[in-house]
């Protein structure tokens, strides 16, 4: 089960990675065409009817078009990263399964009667369920089921492939068969599982909405705040085993996270909201009960003052090495909010340094910002990039989103984390980077070129191949954003964390159960990969 989630994660990451390029567009856009912004500061080459103003309203637009499309975003992504082969075919395949899903949803609706265009809803056994159509991809009142649409066909179109994709027909028949042959039998699969959820899917689309319902109510009577600590909490303690994204999209994807009408659009998932309400420039509807505002404060100040302390402790004939790899991290964390790599650092150290003081700092944050009511939202990660665009550039330009509260915090943050880290360092002995005995070495850049003259990345490919068991343990490589995460068919034959971080330069290694490893690499991990499964010729 550990193994299934960690590939799921691995896989929704590909739709993920878009959203940075999207948000920036809708950041950028929603902006500078807030019409209370630009009547504030009598800005006339952004007044409506401008080229600017023309433009940047296309570009909102342009981001707005993938959020709005990240269902068969995910189901693309679930066929690519599950499939076993003919990826590219498998891909085709879950796009026009969801297609041909969503036709048949909202045939079905019409046909049977069930579909009630005067109060917009579908009737089922005699109840009326409001809110749960939608026009997708030009097919007109389909049911609404956001990514677990997507989910549900790219789940069902990847277990055909893996089963079909080498399928041998009579030779009367042999052009359709083998990968061919997956779209085929999806096609047929959707038209009849799209008939199904018909009947079913408004239930589920009722019980979420009731959790959001419910999640809303909590907010209004002031418990909300309770809501936010717990998922800060959950959120940074299943980071170790990378099932952090399974945990928080359904929040920010669907009813979970909450719903709200927005220029006459009944939005859904907190992430939705908040970019919704960008667009509009209307953050009434932007609850502070948002489960993506917290990680501001910890990320980009907090944690980079956590491997400052670490800095401090280390050696002085040490200092400028370990200088050089805590300053990446920090610098990365703040940035772009991509923090795996400096919590890694210590969490194979000392895990109670990191669920026993980072992870409860971390709940705090989020119930810190929800008590402040602070609405900034963000794309994937809290790092200064979304801070600047969809927090400080919003806030100044007429938002209330109550931004300036999070340098404010962040400013607390760093100290208490500077001054617990060190604390708890000492007293309990931890080794961190460039402390004696440490068991995370510092790589200095006259190693880096030695190791490049010997082979170079090539030579670490190959040494990464060697440290997983060889070639015919490898199952299948890939990666997300910080790691690489590789299937095996048996784990324990794999070399442990101090080989890799020592030998191999990883922050860490995870083994989730028989078959799954993780090594992280922070950004560097895409590479590896690439440069892995080259060496396997796939």
């Amino acid at each position: 089960m550990k193994g299934f989630f960690s590939k799921l994660s691995q896989a929704i990451m590909l739709p993920i990675a878009l959203l940075p390029a999207a948000g920036i567009m809708l950041g950028i856009g929603g902006s500078f065409t807030n019409p209370t912004m630009i009547e504030a500061y009598n800005i006339g080459i952004l007044q409506d009817g401008t080229a600017l103003n023309s433009f940047l309203q296309i570009m909102t637009a342009a981001g707005g078009i993938v959020f709005a499309n990240l269902p068969v975003m995910f189901a693309l992504a679930i066929a690519v990263g599950f499939a076993r082969a003919e990826k590219g075919a498998a891909a085709l395949a879950a796009l026009i399964s969801y297609l041909v899903m969503n036709v048949a949803i909202a045939k079905t609706l019409v046909v049977g009667g069930m579909l009630d265009a005067e109060t917009n809803t579908v009737v089922l056994m005699g109840e009326h369920y409001a809110g749960v159509l939608a026009d997708i991809l030009g097919i007109s009142n389909t049911l609404s089921m956001g990514v677990f649409g997507g989910l549900i066909a790219g789940a069902i179109t990847v277990a055909l492939h893996n089963k079909y994709h080498d399928v041998r027909l009579p030779d009367y028949l042999g052009f359709f068969g083998g990968a061919r042959f997956v779209p085929i039998i999806s096609a047929f699969a959707a038209l009849f599982y799209g008939i199904i959820l018909t009947f079913i899917w408004p239930y589920f689309g009722a019980a979420f909405g009731f959790i959001g319902n419910a999640l809303g109510e909590m907010t209004a009577s002031g418990n909300g705040y309770f809501a936010s600590f717990i998922f800060g909490i959950i959120e940074r303690s299943l980071i170790p085993v990378g099932l952090h994204h399974v945990f928080y999209l359904p929040l920010w994807q669907t009813e979970i996270g909450g719903t709200a009408q927005i220029a006459g659009e009944l939005i859904k998932g907190t992430q939705n909201i908040f970019f919704a309400s960008l667009a509009s420039g209307d953050f009434s509807h932007f609850t502070s009960t948002n489960f993506m505002t917290g990680k501001f404060p910890f990320m980009m100040f907090g944690l980079p003052a956590a491997a400052y302390a670490m800095y401090t402790l280390a050696d002085a004939e040490n200092k400028r090495a370990a200088g050089g790899l805590l300053f990446s991290v920090a610098l990365t964390a703040f940035l772009t909010g991509i923090t795996e790599p400096i919590e890694f650092t210590f969490l194979f150290l000392s895990p109670a340094l990191y669920y026993a003081l980072h992870v409860p700092l971390a709940g705090i944050s989020f119930l810190l910002m929800d008590i402040l009511n602070v609405k900034v939202g963000m794309t994937f990660s809290g790092g200064f990039i979304d801070f600047s665009l969809f927090g400080m550039l919003p806030g100044l330009t007429g938002v209330n989103n109550h931004w300036y509260f999070i340098p404010v915090v962040g400013v607390v943050y760093a100290f208490v984390y500077f001054f617990l880290f060190r604390w708890y360092i000492l007293k309990f002995d931890v080794k961190t980077p460039g402390r004696k005995g440490s068991a995370v070495a510092v790589v200095s850049k006259k190693d880096y070129h030695a190791s490049k003259a010997g082979g170079g990345d090539d030579a670490k490919a190959v040494a990464m191949i060697e440290a997983l068991g060889g070639e015919a343990n490898i199952v299948d490589v890939d990666a997300c954003i910080t790691r690489l995460r590789i299937t095996v068919k048996d784990s324990s034959i794999v070399k442990g964390n101090d080989y890799w971080t020592q030998e191999l330069g990883a922050r860490g290694l995870v083994k989730v159960g028989d078959t799954g490893i993780q090594a992280i690499y922070g950004a560097e991990a895409a590479g590896y990969k690439a440069q892995i499964n080259a060496k396997l010729g796939k």
